[in-house]
């Protein structure tokens, strides 16, 4: 089954717009997708990602794993595994917490902060960039989705 996800820059101006756009993401992604979230602290990571959540058809309460590193649910159309590498102070802690496992699985894999573990990020990840720009309101966010073509680069 082929992916059908718009790589490109889309511009929002409200969270829900992000959640929206996480949601239509989520409806067109497969089994096995990775997607590395990158952007400041504030700007809709984790918004992006309750719309994935929404558009697989969980229900849990959607939070980023900040202390726990990961968090997954297995009450949608099928898994999602949400790591925030934050506080990862090593590449080498990701294997103890099941990074490859999440990766390699039958779900999606949603990395906050990926630019951390660029070095061991799969290659074909969907690289979702979120950038706020203050000057078009507080609102605003201009998101990238692009594609690796490399393992270990967030191209």
């Amino acid at each position: 089954m082929e992916e059908i996800i718009k790589e490109g820059i889309f511009e929002v101006n409200s969270a829900d717009e992000t959640l929206k756009m996480g949601e239509e993401f989520a409806k067109n992604a497969n089994p096995g997708t990775v997607i590395a979230l990158i952007g400041d602290l504030g700007v809709g990571k984790t918004v992006f990602t309750k719309g994935i959540a929404k558009g697989l058809g969980i229900t849990d309460h959607v939070t980023s794993p900040t202390f726990t590193i990961l968090e997954s649910y297995y009450n949608g159309r099928m898994p999602l595994h949400h790591f925030d590498v934050y506080r990862i102070g090593d590449v080498e802690e990701m294997e103890e917490v099941g990074f490859d496992d999440c990766v390699y699985s039958d779900g999606i894999t949603i990395i906050e902060w990926a630019g951390i573990i660029e070095e061991i990020i799969p290659k074909g990840t969907y690289v979702v960039n979120i950038i706020k720009d203050l000057s078009k309101g507080n609102d605003y966010r201009k998101i990238t989705i692009t594609k690796t073509t490399k393992e270990g680069y967030l191209n």
